[in-house]
Parts: C-alpha cells; sequence; structure tokens
C-alpha cells in the first residue's frame, strides 16, 4: 500500500510514463456544464405541502430498518422512536442530519483529466446498470458473460460523450456470484481510466471494493478523497435493508459517495398520484440519506429517484410516460432544496429491441433527465426491455444521442459572432448564406452532428446496402471494439491488483447463490 501511496505521489513509474506515451487517446467530453434553465414544475405551495408531508410519514408512520440492530441503534442515539424494526424520526431531525452532506463533490478518475464533479449544475452521465442479459444483433437475447462486460467497458471508454465507466453494466452470469464484483472492478480499473462504481451486492463485496482502490489510488488517497459512487436502493416502500445498508456503512464510513434511491413503479411501490408518490420519495431519501450522515457526517450522497409507471392491465414497468416526468422533474426541485445532487433519469424504455418504441421512451427520458435538473444520471445509454437487457447496438445510438444533451445544455449566445449582423449585412435580401464569410468560419462547429444517424441522399443509402440504424450500429460496435487500445496503467498497480483479486478469490469456495 505505501507503494502505491508513493507511485501516485511521483505521477507514475517510469513503466507508467513510457505507457503513456504509446497509448492511443480517446477524446471525453468534459461532463455537462447547464447554461440552461431548470423546468419546474410544482409550485411553492405544492413543496411546501410535500415537504410537510413527507415528515409526517416518517415521524407518524415511519421507516424500517430490518436486521440491522446497529442501525437501529444509531437511529435511537440520534433521538428516533424504536419500535422493533420500525424507525420514527421526530420532525425535523432527518433534515438537520442531511445538512452535513455536501452540495457537491469530485469524483476522482485514475486519469485526473477524466475526474468529474457531482452537483451544482453540472451532469454526469453513466451507462446502463443491471440487467442479467445482453443483446446484440448476432447472438439475439442471452445471459451476460464476463467477456460481454469488458466490451462495454472498453465501449464506455471510447465513448465521447460518456464521463463515467458505470458499474454493473451488465451481470456476467458466468462467474461465482461470490467473486465476480472482483472481475467487474478489475475491468473497470484497467480497461478505462474513467470514473467507475463499486460492488454493492453484499457489505463484504464494499470492502473488496474500497481495498482495490486503495491499492489504485492509495490508501491515504482513498480516506481523504472521493473515488467511487455507488447504488444504494432503498426496498420501496419504506425499508432499508441490511444488505444495502451494510454497503453504505462501508462506503460512508470510507468517505465514498453512495446514490441513496428509492426504487418506484407507481401504483406497485408507491401510490398511483404525483404527489403521493414525491412524498413517500422525499421520505426515503430524507431517511436514508440522514443514517448516511450518521455513519460519518460529510460522507458524499446523492438523491436518487429511479421513477417509472406501471402497466394497469399487464403489470409491467412503463417508461417515457409524462407521469415519471412530473415525478423526476419534481424531484429535482425537492432536491435543490435540499441542496444535495440529483440522480434520476436515463435511456429508459420498455421496448424488446432498439426499435421506434425504444427511441421515443429513450428521447423523452434522457431530455426530462437533462430539464429536470439531474446531475448523475445512471442507465444513460444502453438500457433495454424494462432494464433486463444491455444492448450493444442501443448502447451506441444512445452514446450518440449523448451529445444533444451537451449541446442543449450550453443554451444560447449572444456575444457578437453569434449575433451574425455581419453575415445579415452581407448576404442581404434575397441571397444565401452557404459561402458568406461568417458562416465559412463557422461551420465546423456551428450545428452538432450525429456520428452514427444516416443523412446521406437516398441513391448513396440504397447503394450501401440500404441499412437501417440497428445495422449501423452494430457496424459501430465492431469498429470500436477493433479500435480500443487500453489506457496506460502502472505495471506494478496492475500486478497488485491481480494478486489480490486472486487471494481473495482462493479464500473462499464459489457460490452462485
Amino acid at each position: 500500500m505505501a507503494g502505491a501511496e508513493r507511485r501516485r505521489a511521483r505521477g507514475g513509474g517510469g513503466a507508467a510514463r513510457r505507457a503513456a506515451r504509446s497509448a492511443v487517446s480517446f477524446e471525453t467530453a468534459k461532463y455537462i456544464e447547464r447554461n440552461i434553465p431548470n423546468f419546474e414544475v410544482l409550485n411553492e405551495e405544492a413543496l411546501e405541502i410535500i415537504e410537510y408531508n413527507a415528515e409526517t410519514v416518517l415521524e407518524e408512520i415511519g421507516v424500517n430498518f430490518v436486521e440491522n440492530p446497529a442501525a437501529l441503534e444509531r437511529w435511537r442515539e440520534a433521538g428516533a422512536d424504536i419500535d422493533g424494526e420500525r424507525v420514527r424520526i421526530p420532525r425535523g431531525l432527518a433534515r438537520k442530519l442531511c445538512s452535513t452532506a455536501p452540495s457537491t463533490f469530485t469524483q476522482h478518475a485514475r486519469n485526473p483529466e477524466r475526474s468529474v464533479v457531482v452537483g451544482g449544475r453540472n451532469l454526469v452521465l453513466a451507462p446502463v446498470y443491471g440487467p442479467p442479459f445482453v443483446r446484440d444483433n448476432a447472438g439475439g437475447r442471452r445471459y451476460a458473460t464476463m467477456e460481454d462486460f469488458r466490451k462495454f467497458v472498453k465501449l464506455g471508454y471510447m465513448s465521447k460523450w460518456l464521463h463515467h465507466s458505470g458499474g454493473t453494466v451488465c451481470e456476467p452470469t458466468d462467474l461465482p456470484v461470490n467473486k465476480r464484483h472482483l472481475d467487474m472492478l478489475h475491468a473497470h480499473m484497467t480497461l478505462s481510466d474513467k470514473p467507475f462504481m463499486g460492488s454493492v451486492t453484499e457489505p463484504s463485496r464494499a470492502q473488496d471494493s474500497v481495498e482495490m482502490c486503495e491499492i489504485l489510488f492509495g490508501k491515504d488517497f482513498v480516506q481523504e478523497n472521493t473515488v467511487m459512487t455507488s447504488l444504494i436502493n432503498i426496498n420501496s416502500p419504506m425499508t432499508f435493508d441490511d444488505v444495502m445498508m451494510g454497503a453504505l456503512e462501508v462506503y460512508a464510513k470510507n468517505n465514498q459517495a453512495c446514490i441513496i434511491s428509492p426504487f418506484i413503479v407507481g401504483g406497485a411501490m408507491a401510490p398511483v398520484s404525483v404527489a403521493g408518490t414525491l412524498t413517500q420519495v422525499l421520505a426515503e431519501v430524507l431517511a436514508g440519506i440522514a443514517y448516511s450522515q450518521l455513519i460519518r457526517p460529510g460522507a458524499p450522497v446523492i438523491m436518487g429517484a429511479f421513477v417509472t409507471s406501471i402497466d394497469m392491465n399487464s403489470g409491467a414497468p412503463t417508461f417515457g410516460t409524462p407521469e415519471a416526468s412530473h415525478i423526476t422533474y419534481g424531484a429535482g426541485q425537492l432536491a435543490r432544496r435540499l441542496g444535495l445532487p440529483y440522480r434520476s433519469a436515463g435511456s429508459f424504455c420498455g421496448s424488446k429491441l432498439p426499435d421506434a418504441q425504444a427511441a421515443y421512451e429513450t428521447a423523452n427520458s434522457l431530455n426530462m433527465g437533462l430539464l429536470s435538473g439531474v446531475n448523475f444520471m445512471l442507465h444513460s445509454c444502453g438500457w433495454l426491455e424494462g432494464g433486463l437487457v444491455s444492448s450493444f447496438e442501443k448502447f451506441v445510438m444512445d452514446a450518440d444521442q449523448l451529445g444533444t444533451l451537451h449541446h442543449l445544455a450550453q443554451g444560447v449566445s449572444v456575444d457578437e459572432n453569434a449575433q451574425a449582423l455581419d453575415a445579415i449585412r452581407e448576404v442581404g435580401p434575397g441571397g444565401h448564406y452557404l459561402g458568406c464569410a461568417h458562416t465559412q468560419e463557422n461551420f465546423k462547429s456551428a450545428f452538432w452532428k450525429s456520428d452514427l444517424l444516416d443523412y446521406k441522399p437516398y441513391e448513396t443509402w440504397e447503394d450501401e446496402g440500404a441499412r437501417d440504424t440497428q445495422v449501423l450500429a452494430a457496424l459501430r460496435v465492431e469498429k470500436m471494439l477493433a479500435d480500443y487500445q487500453q489506457p496506460a496503467i502502472d505495471p506494478s498497480v496492475n500486478e497488485a491488483l491481480s494478486d489480490y483479486m486472486s487471494r481473495k478469490k482462493a479464500e473462499v469456495p464459489d457460490s452462485f447463490m
């Protein structure tokens, strides 16, 4: 560990510097800094009603912290009323505890140029998280493998508009449940140099994540800085289980960030009304974030809101709906009033294929996220079939469209060049702007252009095989993986990570449960 700390202090060893000089660097856009206003759907009266009702829920109904006696004792000492596993939180206590959480924080990447600032008017984009299945044009729908996982990490590393490597970009079912987190973390740490997420499936796996980061960054650096963001889901309605809270305890203790997020399917895990759902969401995040601050005041957190509705005929979740937008906009307003970073939205869709349904629902969901003030957007590319599938083609389709969010967020410039009066004078009535000086000076940067979609004339498109977007996306996946080159890493750090993985895997037998 001491050697790793010294290496970081010196800026890397000679071997790492030689590797860096020979490596191919792929351009990554900086995280989005919004220059456009947030869309606010709730007026002051509505916000005050929801905030009051959420405090009423905490005080009168309470939340459950299950199979976690230490958490109950922490709450008791903080002044909550404990009845079995039910925690009732006096009005104002949770909000007071939340006040120590930072409004912004930096998540450091091993490549400092790719570190991100979470909070404020920033938006950090991260890929899909959690699907057990993958899909591509060649192989169809199948269970995910570790090789699939590595391919997604490589695609994420090479995607210009994606700022974050994510976490469980798919669930590699060919590896033991109790050991696969080691391989996933190693892939994020070595195949990419963007920020990444830690494991939350068991508290000991969260601890493994911290220890691997101590090898990568140095122990002191990890304790003093945030190098991981991890997803802590609340079992809505209003239940905090020992596995998620155990992982939260590990990360908060070690100064690592957690997204504390209700998992809401309206009509199933929350009321069917927007105001009722927002009340429950706020009550749950107040309790979860307050608990993180009981572990370590000042531990970085992100207020999460994963919200969708339900088809009342089939029971299937639905995405890209107006109700989900209302809740996402409203939750953004509540997060800003708490002074906390906000996570929501993504490339959500219920479609089985990257087709028109997927495109409509995804476009609604992505734009909703931009306008609602989201600071950390998990699932921003690759999501398919209600989150059951990570799609290779949809990953690159979505990642391409994230460029539109960057350009929309820039807002409208009114500087002298943007006013274009010289161009209007030059062209005058009845002319055209194709050859004027202003166009010649600005045409390269004037309009955002997709790197994937087809803008060619019909005849050219037909001659090239009349390829639709899925075919173009499949070809792009193939080319990106063929062009991939691993970012440089200090060989001694890489060796230490491999040694750690081998030792941890040898300590326990494989388990697929």
